[in-house]
């Protein structure tokens, strides 16, 4: 029977679990929209908003714990050498992060935001090139490209969703979101080395929900309307979280920043299409034009990672 490592770095293990990630992580650009409205929080609440990702983030920390917990057959608490390395990876990973993309996301489209947010792709490469001493190669420079370019296609004629405008608290948001995601990204790589990455996870995530709530408290957020199909969207944003989060710390540990980070251009073309279908957001793209930029995805991943079939895969 093949180890979890050996399934996880195996090409098609890969290929799989990165794109359940991305399928999830697709869908929260919608349903979070929807979330403001089910939860009455208007577009310029910030504060709200705040509360409501806590909210959020806080319920996955404790669904991933407590999962783990169970499938662990014991309960999962920190080591003493985790305890400097979840502040680190919770202030980017959820606190700047999603602060940024949830008042990112109620001042602009969330089709323009999941292009947008594409971007993470590159500064997770060019991060790990740094830190880690990755090596970029011209492959995988040409296959992010390629990658980003196909996300871009997906978005040019959607009508109500992709523009040339730009502000600082919408399209400025999303940028700094998808850079403090790199960012963790790398540190989750870094610290996976040495530690449990569903402890990392869940750990984070409570320590950056309770931030969050106590900061949207402060500022004057609230919750002021609760319903049944809002509770229920909540737990199904923290099981986003919580699963997706959890399978690409698992995908950093045995693989390359690169090489997982890439599969990252498939979030987009997935928010864009549950964009449409669940904001109503028109999707105007033809046929051809999906086609054309799914392919371009699927080349820049191939490009990216080319050469991984003929080295040995390592952990580190």
């Amino acid at each position: 029977m093949k180890s979890k490592k050996e399934i996880l770095s195996s090409t098609l293990g890969v290929c799989l679990a990165a794109g359940v990630c991305c399928l999830l992580w697709g869908s929260a650009f919608p349903f979070i929209k929807i979330g403001y409205s089910l939860f009455s929080i208007q577009g310029g609440d910030y504060s709200s908003q705040i509360l409501f990702a806590g909210i959020r983030f806080t319920l996955a920390g404790i669904l991933t714990v407590l999962f783990g917990s169970i499938i662990s057959n014991r309960f999962l608490i920190p080591k003493r050498s985790s305890l400097a390395k979840i502040p680190v990876l919770s202030l980017f990973q959820t606190v700047l992060q999603y602060i940024f993309f949830y008042i990112g996301l109620a001042n602009t489209t969330g089709t323009k935001s999941s292009v947008i947010n594409s971007i993470s792709v590159f500064f997770a490469v060019i991060i790990s090139t740094v830190l880690l001493k990755d090596r970029l190669t011209a492959k995988k420079t040409v296959g992010c490209i390629v990658g980003f370019v196909g996300v871009v296609i997906i978005n040019l004629t959607a009508s109500n969703g992709f523009d040339a405008e730009f502000s600082i608290i919408g399209e400025g948001f999303i940028i700094l979101s998808a850079l403090s995601y790199a960012f963790s990204s790398v540190f989750l790589k870094i610290f996976s080395k040495s530690e449990n990455t569903v402890v990392l996870s869940g750990y984070q995530f409570v320590l950056g929900g309770v931030v969050m709530i106590l900061a949207g408290i402060i500022l004057g957020g609230e919750i002021s309307t609760v319903s049944v199909k809002g509770v229920l969207l909540v737990i199904y944003l923290a099981f986003v979280s919580a699963a997706a989060y959890t399978l690409w710390g698992a995908l950093l540990k045995y693989n390359e920043v690169s090489r997982v980070a890439v599969f990252g251009f498939m979030t987009p073309i997935f928010g864009c299409v549950l964009s449409a279908l669940f904001l109503r957001e028109k999707l105007t793209q033809t046929a051809l034009q999906v086609i054309i930029s799914l392919l371009l995805v699927c080349v820049g991943i191939y490009l990216v990672n080319a050469k991984d079939s003929k080295r040995k895969e390592s952990s580190e």
